[in-house]
């Protein structure tokens, strides 16, 4: 724990066109001041042209100040680097290895992550992304240790974060270790968030769907989810295909790059996150409409996938009352 009495610097990294999400997300949790809570941060933007910086949400920021802003903070957050293919220039490369070179804490958010690995802040250390960009940053960086499932790694020096809402959460995760777990709480209840989300992103990644299904499986699949709730097997599968189960399993390594097995499994997990978003019935009710026997098993199975219990999948995206937008 860092418990920061003093003003500590935030000084976030700007690049047109700026996600304004991302970047809120750093200003929300550093740049506020609250009622009844001691102001610990100061936090400032920077960009390596100063000027008007263009966003993604169809306006423009004026930023005045330039790159010598992270020569002078304590915290630099990069909020977002998109197009995420195209590198840092030599000169914000310096920039952030200057800073973290003298003790600044350097954080990313969601695509974020692809600056501070050109700069080479994150080789031989382990690192998040968002989840769609996971396979990119994994072919370009081979050097990094990605954990896709993870809403944040922290390593005290260098922290990165997954898709644009674990923003907050590793922004919270920050201040909670500056400033302790009352004051962070605080903060949260002001957003009107948790101080703390359970689980990993892989519970917000869209269920997975082969791209390519030729017509030898095509009917198969079909067939399969539209009886998830039976006790088919491997077995069933390859006899109503009318192969062999090796056959089988070479056919959907081939098309779908799993088994048929661990395919079925998905089917029957993605099926219940929907009975989870959508209706009310108890968690042993969905197990069993979704071929997993009980609500012990769905537990054990959703905890192995997402990371998370199937309570608290429900807790985060059943809508009720007035939808919030997502974030």
């Amino acid at each position: 724990m860092r418990y920061f009495s003093v003003m500590h610097c935030v000084a976030a990294l700007l690049r047109p066109p700026q996600s304004t999400f991302e970047l809120g997300c750093a200003a929300q949790v550093f740049g506020i001041e609250r009622p009844g809570l001691p102001t610990r941060y100061g936090f400032r933007v920077c960009t390596e042209r100063p000027g008007p910086v263009a966003t993604h949400a169809g306006y423009d920021m004026l930023v005045t100040t330039g790159l010598d802003a992270l020569d002078e903070a304590d915290t630099v957050i990069v909020p977002g680097w998109l197009p995420a293919r195209e590198p840092p220039s030599p000169a914000v490369v310096q920039a952030l290895r200057r800073a973290h070179s003298r003790g600044a804490r350097v954080a990313s958010i969601c695509s974020g992550a692809f600056a501070l690995a050109h700069a080479g802040l994150l080789d031989g250390r382990a690192a998040t992304t968002h989840w769609a960009l996971a396979d990119e940053f994994a072919a370009r960086f081979p050097q990094v240790k990605l954990d896709p499932d993870v809403l944040y790694v922290d390593h005290g020096d260098v922290a990165t974060s997954a898709g644009a809402g674990a923003g907050f959460d590793l922004c919270m995760h920050l201040l909670r270790n500056d400033q302790g777990a009352r004051y962070a709480a605080h903060v949260a209840r002001t957003m009107v968030m948790p101080p703390h989300r359970e689980g990993g992103q892989l519970q917000y990644s869209a269920p997975p769907h082969p791209e390519q299904i030729d017509g030898t499986l095509a009917p198969l699949l079909e067939w399969i989810t539209g009886r998830l709730g039976e006790p088919v097997t491997v077995e069933h599968m390859a006899a109503h295909a009318g192969v062999s189960a090796r056959t089988l399993a070479r056919r959907f390594a081939d098309q779908l790059g799993t088994s048929p097995g661990q395919w079925l499994l998905t089917q029957r997990i993605a099926t219940a996150r929907g009975l989870l978003e959508s209706t009310d019935l108890p968690v042993d009710a969905i197990a069993r409409r979704v071929g997993l026997s009980s609500a012990t098993n769905l537990r054990r199975r959703f905890v192995a996938a997402l990371g998370t219990t199937p309570g608290a999948y429900r807790r985060a995206f059943r809508a009720t009352g007035a939808a919030a937008r997502p974030g």
